[in-house]
């Protein structure tokens, strides 16, 4: 029974997916052994890889296993005195998890159309909707940055980029937009930067975080190509 309900899961997998899923899992684990890392970061870091391959696959379970990796997360950023990422995670990405699982839930397809193994509907972005975005992010970002700059906060330039950036990308991820996964590019490079700095500049045993993050950039290159893919099967359809 165990055996059938493992091979349902992976349904429609590719090799490469079921391979990435394990091998960057089993990196995580292993480098946090070595970098003798805290367990908080350990498993903060194995359910952001979780999720963040679980959403390329367009799988509805990614919320599921994103209300442990945001909780465990912020608390370590609030720790490096990330408070933008802390409260993005907090205060955003906890509660939009139990949104995201509704709304994609309730767009959920048929096993008969899920033709890569998705369970969603990805949607597409009008020149119109871009410039809107694109609008929005200057605004929030100048804003967000000085606000961070008034409470002490590290790196309150990339940090506010950061998150605005996530704020908007997770909104799109929501409502099913593969452009999320351009946003989520930049996210992950940023991100990546910020961790590098400031753990070289504080020191910390939470390496493992920074490559969780080298890990997400990686996975949302795939992911955008994913999902033009499923865009496309859809409009063939």
């Amino acid at each position: 029974m165990e055996k059938e309900g493992t091979v349902v899961m992976f349904k429609n997998w590719t090799l490469f997916e079921k391979a990435w899923l394990v091998v960057s899992t089993v990196i995580i684990l292993i480098l946090s052994i070595l970098w003798d890392d805290t367990l908080l970061g350990t498993i903060s870091s194995i359910a952001g890889i979780i999720c963040v391959v679980l959403a390329a696959k367009g799988k509805i379970g990614t919320y599921v296993v994103g209300v442990v990796q945001c909780t465990t997360y912020g608390y370590i950023a609030y720790g490096y005195g990330l408070y933008g990422e802390s409260m993005l995670n907090l205060l955003f990405y906890l509660p939009i998890q139990f949104i995201g699982f509704y709304l994609w839930f309730k767009n959920k397809k048929s096993p008969d159309e899920a033709a890569y193994g998705e369970e969603i509907y990805a949607k597409r972005l009008t020149t119109k909707q871009w410039l809107y975005t694109g609008a929005g992010i200057i605004v929030a970002y100048i804003s967000y940055s000085l606000f961070l700059s008034r409470i002490g906060a590290n790196l309150a330039g990339l940090d506010g980029l950061a998150v605005v950036l996530s704020v908007v990308a997770q909104i799109l991820m929501i409502m099913r937009y593969a452009e999320q996964w351009i946003l989520w590019i930049v996210v992950n490079v940023i991100t990546i930067a910020l961790w590098a700095i400031i753990l070289v500049q504080q020191g910390g045993n939470d390496w493992t975080v920074f490559v969780m993050w080298c890990a997400f950039l990686v996975n949302s290159i795939y992911g955008y190509i994913n999902w033009i893919k499923i865009s496309k099967a859809q409009g063939a359809v």
